[in-house]
């Protein structure tokens, strides 16, 4: 056992347990089924369809590696995977950036544009029955700004850097 002085945890309340349990619940569930959603409906993993949804988003579809990486919050090898793939499909490219000849962008393709178009509404439906269906407006705000502040509390360290 380590020398350094054992701190007693802050333990959570019961109250507070129910609801991170409810969170840590309620996010798997919800994830493994809009994830079943896109690979049946759409034969696309979560992070290549959001990965589209930002570049379709962005000026000229088109958005930094780096970027796509600190946005969807994984790591920078797993984001290349994932767009390795996505270029064996045809819908995206990656190229050198003008700017920085050390960066490497990504843009997506006609194609990519197309797929993403097909997928969206079939998608969209699931959200809706999942979550915004399922909460009052003020729930809705209320989860949005919750989740916003766990985002920016943990995005924070990172922009010190």
């Amino acid at each position: 056992m380590s020398t350094q002085s054992v701190t007693t945890p802050r333990w959570l309340s019961a109250e507070q347990q129910r609801h991170w349990r409810a969170y840590v619940e309620g996010a798997a569930l919800l994830s493994e089924a809009l994830g079943r959603q896109l690979e049946r409906d759409a034969d696309l993993a979560s992070t290549e369809y959001e990965l589209l949804v930002r570049l379709s988003e962005a000026p000229d579809r088109t958005l930094r590696m780096s970027l796509i990486a600190a946005e969807l919050a994984h790591s920078r090898s797993r984001i290349t995977h994932t767009i390795h793939r996505m270029e064996a499909r045809g819908f995206v490219e990656r190229f050198a950036c003008e700017a920085d000849g050390r960066g490497v962008n990504c843009r997506m393709t006609d194609a990519g544009l197309a797929w993403l178009v097909q997928a969206a509404p079939g998608h969209v439906e699931a959200v809706r029955a999942a979550v915004v269906d399922v909460l009052t407006d003020d729930q809705l705000r209320a989860l949005g700004d919750a989740m916003g502040a766990v985002r920016d509390g943990l995005r924070a360290p990172q922009k010190a850097r």
